[in-house]
């Protein structure tokens, strides 16, 4: 069973920075897709960034591409979240997800979706004020 901890959420100012980390374990992490959603109050989950097991192909949301970037350490079990130039408009409950199966390079739709994910963590709470 696979176990994500999120961590590295917090309050931080319109045009800041924060990094997101989700430790897993459980699992040969290496062979894992991984990806971050969020989910701000009274709102639907939304995708933000996936990555391959590889950490060579990553995949953006258009609402994040290029302010955020998505990468991963397999020695360390870890993917990051580094999030640049934050606003208001972040704001929102990040969640880490991992997927034994995805088809990545073929359906792009399918990664964006939550479902398609096996193991997710609890979140951590990102506050971007104004």
């Amino acid at each position: 069973q696979v176990q994500l901890l999120e961590s590295g959420g917090g309050l931080v100012q319109t045009g800041g920075s924060l990094r997101l980390s989700c430790a897993a374990s459980g699992y040969d992490f290496s062979t894992l897709y991984m990806a971050w959603f969020r989910q701000a109050p009274g709102k639907q989950r939304n995708f933000v960034a996936a990555i391959n097991w590889s950490g060579g192909s990553t995949l953006y949301a258009d609402t994040v591409e290029g302010r955020f970037t998505i990468s991963r350490d397999n020695a360390k079990n870890t993917v990051y979240l580094q999030m640049n130039y934050l606003n208001p408009e972040d704001t929102a409950v990040y969640y880490c997800a991992a997927a034994r199966v995805l088809p990545w390079g073929s359906d792009v739709v399918a990664v964006w979706a939550g479902e398609n994910y096996d193991y997710w963590g609890q979140g951590t709470q990102v506050t971007v004020s104004s």
